[in-house]
């Protein structure tokens, strides 16, 4: 990994931490959340992310695919978005924003 990529993956896991830290785990629905979210995650890792028009982009897995979609961060417009698995790769279904919150949106 180059010095560019390592700088990506520790702002990637300064976001989660703040993320998790931040998170309201008062309520058994909150815990429940924060605790499938950890158990999701894996180490970053590039992938190709594809977008409506035939646009694609570098990105960076941060969690384990369930089988139907998986969080990737967009590096270009710093946040966090939930891909839908496909033929093609993760394809963008324009669910944006914090890592948690892409999360649980399913």
């Amino acid at each position: 990994m180059n010095t560019g990529e390592l700088r990506i993956v520790e702002q990637i896991k300064s976001l989660i931490a703040l993320e998790v830290s931040e998170f309201d785990e008062t309520t058994d629905e909150g815990a429940a959340t924060v605790r499938a979210f950890r158990q999701a995650l894996c180490e970053p890792e590039q992938v190709t992310a594809n977008f409506s028009g035939g646009i694609t982009q570098d990105c960076w897995t941060v969690t384990y695919s369930n089988g139907a979609y998986r969080v990737l961060f967009l590096p270009t417009a710093g946040y966090f978005s939930l891909c839908v698995e496909s033929e093609i790769g993760p394809l963008d279904i324009g669910v944006h924003g914090k890592a948690i919150g892409c999360f649980s949106s399913v």
